[in-house]
């Protein structure tokens, strides 16, 4: 048991970066004790991560906060792969028009202005602590409870919580703690980054990303926003790295492309891209999330929508376990859902990486068009979750539904936020009984029985009456017939 003077939480998460601040907005949503421990003090005011997708702002909407991304992201279109002859090989199709999730598939942005949306979130939610300037020594897993203890100024503290989630980044010292080592998937390069920061905002600008493939720097001149631009340039053996970052030589790396009045250099860095996936997500009370389970070359602009996935798919599950009643074996249905899903980007981000460095020319990931030559088009990965909660009918499970517009004119997830949910075809309600409805109810689960016409059409297609997502709007299963809707309740759940 813990010392009567020692804070104790539900969940604590080490790292409050994009992933973790919103794995915090989730749980926070939920009502669920969370604490946040952060080794800075601030917010980092430098360019990261500068793309998510359609994804990652149904995330957002889940608990509220598209309309504020909305405000500081911008939408971009797709990638061309071209070669020294300014050919095509690859063009990655992006259309500037709203998927089936309900939003656009390239959104662009400052990591700053994102995570201050996320932080300012936090504070209205009365179940999230926050201790900034928090460095984490030590993890034991006691019992039913994991013991934190941190340093914070210079005076070291414990706390404990039910269970512990790492979203500390890469060099992840809650990974170390667990003992868990990488799975390398064999790209590992350093490359240049070169951010520049424009006096004025770009009225027209060019939304694609361009990739220079078989250059003699090969590299990427990546959108960004009308105020910024930015390079990612591999480094070349020949390259002098105490020299490479200072104004003159960068400059004179862009030349082809801008000069020094036309902007001035907000960041430039060294930065060695991995693609690693952890052996174990989990160990006991403990789990990893975000770049501190899995990292990804920058190629395809899905290392921090990945984290934002993790966090989506866990949030609700620790939920489940803490106020629910749903068993353990849940939390493990986490690392084995979204890990196959990750490695899926990652592997088709390697491709791509190959094709800009010359050592391929065509990609077989993402259903491309003219395989046997010609330029190819990819369209949006769209991998399924790999195996872990099913009910029912499991023809349709492991995929996002669709986010439809319902009967009452509003959009599926403005009405379930970050909630399980039990969709019924029309009139399937009027023969089930009532009392299973309420069954749902009480886990957690909402009913909505007026879907609206494009739900309806989904679950004719499906041959179903009913289907059961989770809070990360992945499908569970499907109901063929009103008798079967029970064995979508989580009572009925299976954990393969």
């Amino acid at each position: 048991m813990a010392d009567k003077h020692t804070e104790t939480f539900e969940i604590a998460i080490i790292g409050l970066g994009p992933v973790g601040a919103t794995l915090a907005n989730l749980l926070g949503q939920m009502g669920v004790s969370t604490v946040v421990l952060e080794l800075s003090d601030e917010i980092s005011p430098l360019p990261r991560a500068v793309a998510f997708d359609d994804e990652v702002m149904r995330i957002f909407q889940s608990f509220g906060l598209s309309d504020a991304m909305e405000k500081v992201a911008e939408v971009g279109e797709g990638a061309k792969f071209v070669d020294t002859d300014n050919k095509t090989l690859v063009y990655w199709e992006r259309p500037m028009v709203r998927s089936s999730n309900g939003w656009f598939v390239n959104y662009r942005f400052n990591q700053p202005e994102l995570e201050k949306i996320l932080r300012d979130s936090l504070a209205r939610l009365p179940s999230v602590s926050i201790k900034l300037g928090s460095e984490v020594v030590d993890l034991k897993q006691i019992g039913e409870e994991v013991e934190i203890v941190f340093v914070q100024g210079e005076r070291e503290q414990k706390l404990r919580a039910a269970y512990v989630v790492g979203c500390d980044g890469g060099r992840s010292f809650v990974r170390q703690k667990m003992s868990v080592k990488f799975e390398d998937l064999g790209f590992h390069e350093e490359w240049l980054i070169i951010d520049l920061l424009l006096p004025e905002r770009d009225v027209d600008p060019d939304r694609f990303t361009y990739h220079y493939c078989g250059f003699p720097r090969t590299g990427s001149k990546v959108f960004v926003g009308s105020k910024r631009k930015r390079w990612e340039l591999r480094m070349n053996e020949a390259d002098d790295r105490k020299t490479i970052q200072s104004p003159d030589v960068i400059w004179d790396i862009l030349k082809p492309w801008i000069k020094p009045p036309e902007a001035e250099i907000e960041r430039t860095a060294l930065y060695t891209f991995h693609s690693t996936i952890a052996e174990k997500w989990r160990t006991g009370r403990v789990f990893l999330a975000g770049d501190a389970a899995h990292q990804t070359p920058p190629f395809m602009a899905q290392g921090m929508c990945a984290g934002i996935r993790d966090a989506s798919n866990l949030a609700w599950k620790l939920e489940q376990v803490l106020r629910q009643g749903a068993p353990d074996q849940l939390l493990d249905t986490y690392e084995s859902e979204r890990s196959p899903h990750v490695r899926e980007y990652i592997n088709m981000t390697i491709e791509f990486g190959n094709l800009i460095n010359n050592t391929a020319k065509s990609v077989t990931s993402g259903n491309p068009t003219n395989i046997g030559g010609g330029q190819q088009t990819v369209a949006q990965l769209r991998p399924k979750l790999g195996l872990g909660i099913s009910a029912g009918d499991t023809s349709k499970r492991g995929r996002l539904l669709p986010q439809f517009l319902l009967e009452n004119g509003r959009l599926l997830d403005d009405v379930t936020g970050y909630r399980c949910a039990l969709l019924l075809a029309q009139g399937s309600a009027d023969k089930f009984d009532f009392s299973l409805l309420s069954d749902f109810s009480d886990v957690g689960v909402q009913v909505i029985d007026a879907p609206g016409h494009g739900a309806q059409y989904w679950l004719e297609d499906a041959d179903a009456v009913a289907v059961l997502v989770g809070a990360d709007r992945n499908v569970i299963g499907t109901a063929r017939a009103v008798q079967d809707i029970a064995q979508l309740h989580p009572s009925n759940w299976l954990f393969r």
